[in-house]
């Protein structure tokens, strides 16, 4: 299928749910990945709504040659399509300068000049790893250093549909944080929330490593004006030794070829009762979107280990 496969849905007509996939270009997609590309797939599907298909590349140090195609030809060989183009976050830097314009004009950020090296010794000194507004009232040209956040001393809160209840006081857990970098690339927590906002999606069905980002991701959302999408956060998959399963401890791809067995052990780990038997992916995917219980999934603390 091409890369601009989609559903018969469009982007022209909203739904009350729009869902996203949003992989990193660091490899290729591992069980994982799978596990989240389905939850989020089967769970927009089962509420009649659209599923986006992100590429995340907007860390060129990190990405590897080829994975953004190896990520699309895995997708499809496992019947996961997307609604409309994907959108590749290389060619949204307007949107997040704009963003940070916004920010800007609001007094909510603010150049910083500390290294990592000097935080880790203010940290070990005090015992405290939020960052301590060293440079808040500096007024430091923004020229080659990052900018930082100015974050209210507030609580957070949501409700994980998964996790529960959440609270979060970003600024004493986290402090103001960076959202360009150093290095002129934008980070995770600006990145993502402008391109939901913008792309309109209402749920974000993600692993539960992502979870502590949320906090951080909600207080953007309320300084840019945004509204928060619904949050559902899922176990990880470990390896025997008790490591997040991902590309950087050594997953390896998926087998393209074995597709239901992919998919039957990804909906395996998701707790979810057995599909028929069957040798195609589009009879598998249909019985799973008929079938699918978010209460069903396990605890996000549930160790799921990856044989």
């Amino acid at each position: 299928m091409a890369s601009d496969a989609c559903t018969p849905l469009t982007l022209s007509v909203l739904t009350s749910y729009i869902g996203r996939f949003a992989p990193s270009p660091t490899g290729p997609l591992h069980m994982g990945s799978l596990v989240t590309a389905l939850a989020s797939w089967v769970d927009a599907r089962q509420h009649g709504g659209q599923w986006l298909l992100r590429v995340e590349d907007i860390d060129p140090p990190r990405e590897v040659a080829g994975a953004t195609d190896e990520i699309i030809a895995a997708l499809d060989a496992h019947g996961l399509y997307w609604d409309g183009h994907i959108t590749y976050q290389h060619a949204r830097s307007h949107h997040y300068e704009a963003a940070l314009d916004r920010l800007r004009a609001s007094k909510q950020l603010y150049a910083c000049e500390c290294t990592r090296k000097q935080l880790r010794a203010v940290a070990a000194q005090s015992g405290d790893a939020a960052y301590p507004g060293t440079c808040s009232a500096l007024d430091l040209e923004e020229q080659h250093l990052p900018l930082r956040l100015r974050v209210a001393d507030e609580v957070i809160s949501f409700t994980d549909l998964h996790a529960g209840a959440q609270l979060e006081n970003v600024a004493g857990k986290i402090g103001d944080f960076i959202i360009k970098r150093r290095d002129f690339l934008y980070a995770y927590q600006l990145a993502v929330v402008v391109d939901d906002a913008l792309q309109h999606v209402t749920h974000v069905v993600r692993g539960a490593d992502l979870l502590d980002n949320s906090p951080r991701q909600i207080v953007l959302q309320r300084m840019l004006g945004y509204t928060t999408p619904e949050y559902l956060h899922l176990p990880l998959i470990s390896s025997s030794d008790g490591k997040k399963l991902s590309k950087q401890t050594g997953a390896q791809a998926l087998d393209n070829s074995n597709a239901v067995a992919n998919l039957q052990k990804a909906w395996s780990f998701l707790g979810q009762s057995a599909v028929s038997a069957t040798s195609k992916v589009s009879e598998f995917l249909s019985a799973a979107v008929s079938q699918w219980q978010r209460r069903r999934i396990p605890g996000i603390d549930t160790q799921m280990f990856h044989i």
